[in-house]
């Protein structure tokens, strides 16, 4: 059992960096949080007004890959006994400047664990992995045993920093775990999301677009849930473990739009535009959770509908901001 008290977490601006600090902050032992993002902090909308007026929290504006010197400044500062790592690119069109995919996800990473991994304060690296290294679930849900399959670069680019992180354990005893999450949602979520760009253009009356039909599947897990994975992991399971953490089945993208639909009471009709599919998309995205349930007694405690319901009040509270935010993905270094 591990109980540290010190943490720090790299891509603490987004959504599930955000729902990490939250989780933390209830923590009674907690001594330090710092979060450090490469965008200054982000308004309400999206930051949630975690942290505000605790003295246990700061953010810091630091690149992970541009500014590796600025941010081991701020650990030779703050004295992070745990370092979480959700920073990376992650967008599932990564054709284009692949490279970049690479640059984030892989450099990046070996550059700060490298740095990190002689401080005397530092103890433990939890590294945000991804269910899209295991490919298309065609056969039923992805175990940790099952051969890598990654199908784009960002997948790759993953898979990559994963491997990075096991030489390193096997090697030198760096201190690490992996988690590999099913596609995690909640409110916060940035709109060219699935779900929180469903709940705007139901509750604004547009149309959503609806690529391929909605066909594809995946399996959808709140962040509060994802966050007692990642903790249960860093206090409880044996160094150099993977596991993945998702829910008990898939569905598919009409499906979670029609939930959001009729939770924002417009017709599913009323809103759905179906466009063209993206040739590269995988079918299913599916998580065997059998690993982390026997080793940790962890099982998801937010149902879909409940997760649902939360996001569109999330919206609806939000929505006069939303209105000015980019619906589009902007890839940047």
């Amino acid at each position: 059992m591990r109980n540290f008290k010190r943490f720090a977490i790299l891509g603490g601006d987004g959504v599930f960096g955000i729902h990490m600090t939250k989780y933390l902050l209830e923590n009674n032992s907690l001594e330090r949080l710092i979060c450090i993002g490469r965008n200054p902090k982000k308004p309400e909308v999206y930051s949630l007004g975690v942290g505000n007026n605790d003295f246990r929290y700061k953010y810091y504006q630091a690149h992970m890959l541009h500014e590796p010197d600025i941010i081991m400044r701020i650990f030779d500062q703050e004295k992070p006994e745990c370092i979480i790592n959700f920073a990376a690119l992650a967008y599932a069109t990564s054709w284009t400047d692949s490279y970049r995919y690479y640059d984030t996800n892989v450099m990046a990473l070996a550059k700060i664990t490298e740095l990190i991994r002689d401080k005397d304060y530092f103890k433990h690296w939890m590294q945000i992995g991804s269910s899209e290294v295991y490919g298309p679930a065609v056969k039923g849900p992805s175990k940790e045993t099952d051969a890598p399959n990654p199908t784009s670069p960002y997948a790759v680019s993953k898979l990559a920093g994963d491997l990075h992180l096991k030489t390193y354990f096997d090697s030198i005893q760096f201190p690490m775990n992996i988690i590999r999450p099913s596609n995690a949602y909640a409110p916060g979520q940035q709109l060219y999301r699935v779900m929180p760009r469903a709940a705007y253009c139901a509750l604004k009356g547009i149309a959503f677009p609806l690529e391929g039909g909605g066909i594809a599947e995946k399996s959808f897990l709140h962040a509060r849930d994802m966050a007692d994975a990642i903790y249960k992991i860093i206090t409880e399971a044996p160094l150099g473990e993977i596991y993945n953490a998702g829910t008990e089945s898939s569905t598919s993208i009409r499906n979670i739009v029609k939930m959001i639909a009729k939770a924002s009471n417009v017709e599913f009709d009323a809103i759905a535009k179906i466009t063209e599919g993206r040739t590269t998309e995988d079918f299913r995205y599916w998580l065997d959770n059998s690993k982390i349930t026997r080793d940790l007694s962890w099982e998801p405690k937010v149902s879909l509908n409940e997760g649902v319901i939360e996001m569109v009040t999330w919206a609806k509270k939000y929505i006069n901001e939303l209105e000015h935010m980019n619906q589009v993905y902007e890839l940047r270094s």
